[in-house]
């Protein structure tokens, strides 16, 4: 079996971090959603020539590969889960077998107990299957440092050793509230679904009543789970996330780091439902809230360009409008047309965000245009309008990173309306 070159590349550019990966065929749908404690170790195994048949079947079909790292396999577990019971990815078939793996079992009395167990056998709450025992293990522990829970079969007389620890609020002695009690539970429920940011706004709100009550004490113990829980919903930058912004940086001459980074791409086919796409990363990593597709209204024509500049043209004149935060850098798909007709459209606007785009050089053989490999870089700084960045370094990658996540996004739009306008037909 040879894995396609395309495939080869994104492989390479894998952060070797903690995460999750999701591959992805040609029409944007995710076939299998996997875990690595290291990503890129994990996905170079896929490379090798003695594959099994099922996992041949499912290389062929990749076309693109998403990475989103998480601060510890704990938290790449719970992502795992709620991806896969999100998109039910055709290869991920043994995670729908009950039989091989735990799950966490929530018991319907009063004051729930949460334990991890291999086999549904009542009429309780069951979370699963999880992949890793172990893991789940760990998960629930970091949980309960900050969300105690019952874990006893049968709620006792008196308190245990886990009351003592702080990893039990005693409900079998009246330490806790029936009341406050389902509400811990509802918090720990959204961890376990992958709901964090729903669980910090939760938390907020309360924090802000116990506040008005000037309960200060418990508002101070929310206010520290917020602080603790919002770290792991950034999921907690990395070094190598560090490392691409601080060597772009420099490759850039830029004043400050790039925190925010917005990517363009425009897709169309002959000209019909044409689309553009707009990613958003903070500080390395994909952030999937700040995404935004735009439907070309104003070019009829095939001219990229004039697509390009009525899309930055609605994406800033909006946020100017609104009053909201800039991007400190906008990456382009295209060449250096690409980049002046952005200047441009900025230059319009009266904004001046340091500007990227990325194009793959060309050269004719024989009446056609092939791919020499290497990308074009081109920059709006002073002085620095091609840029010359090593290969497989740190900034190259996190370009080619947010370009690809790029042109998914605005191909699935594309093939999302083309498929629309089928059905109506």
């Amino acid at each position: 079996m040879e894995q396609s070159a395309e495939l080869r590349r994104k492989i390479a550019i894998a952060p070797n971090v903690c995460g999750v990966y999701l591959m992805r065929n040609h029409l944007g749908q995710v076939l299998y959603v996997g875990k690595a404690k290291a990503l890129k170790k994990r996905l170079l195994s896929y490379l090798r020539q003695d594959l099994p048949s099922r996992t041949q079947n499912l290389i062929v079909q990749v076309a693109d590969i998403e990475f989103r790292l998480t601060p510890n396999e704990e938290m790449a577990l719970l992502l795992e889960f709620k991806l896969i019971h999100e998109f039910k990815p055709k290869y991920n078939v043994s995670l729908k077998d009950d039989k091989s793996f735990s799950f966490v079992r929530i018991s319907s009395e009063a004051f729930p107990s949460i334990q991890i167990t291999r086999q549904k056998k009542d009429a309780a709450r069951y979370l699963g299957p999880y992949t890793s025992a172990k893991l789940l293990k760990s998960a629930l522990k970091i949980i309960r440092l900050d969300f105690s829970f019952r874990s006893c079969q049968r709620l006792p007389k008196k308190s245990c050793i886990y009351y003592a620890l702080n990893f039990c609020p005693a409900p079998c002695i009246g330490k806790i509230s029936q009341k406050e009690y389902q509400q811990r539970i509802t918090d720990i429920l959204l961890i376990l679904e992958g709901q964090k940011d729903l669980l910090i706004g939760k938390l907020t709100k309360s924090m802000q009543a116990k506040s008005a009550l000037q309960d200060f004490e418990a508002a101070a113990r929310v206010r520290d789970q917020i602080m603790v829980w919002s770290k792991i919903s950034e999921r907690s930058v990395d070094f190598s996330c560090q490392n691409e912004l601080k060597e772009l940086k420099a490759a850039l001459g830029l004043k400050n780091l790039p925190a925010r980074i917005e990517g363009f791409d425009i897709s169309n086919l002959s000209g019909k439902q044409a689309t553009g796409a707009m990613v958003s990363f903070y500080n390395g990593q994909a952030d999937k809230d700040n995404y935004r597709r735009f439907r070309i209204k104003t070019v009829a024509q095939i001219d990229d360009y004039k697509m390009l500049a009525e899309v930055l043209s609605r994406r800033y004149t909006r946020l100017l409008k609104e009053k909201k935060p800039l991007p400190d850098l906008l990456l382009i798909d295209g060449g250096k047309g690409h980049l002046l007709t952005a200047v441009s459209e900025l230059k319009a606007l009266n904004l001046n965000i340091p500007l990227l785009s990325i194009a793959k050089p060309r050269k004719e053989t024989r009446g056609f245009m092939q791919s020499k490999g290497k990308e074009h870089i081109y920059s709006s700084q002073p002085g620095k309008l091609v840029v010359d960045l090593a290969k497989d370094g740190s900034a190259i990658n996190l370009i080619r990173r947010i370009r690809d996540e790029a042109h998914r996004f605005a191909l699935g739009y594309h093939h999302f309306l083309r498929k629309q306008e089928m059905i109506k037909k």
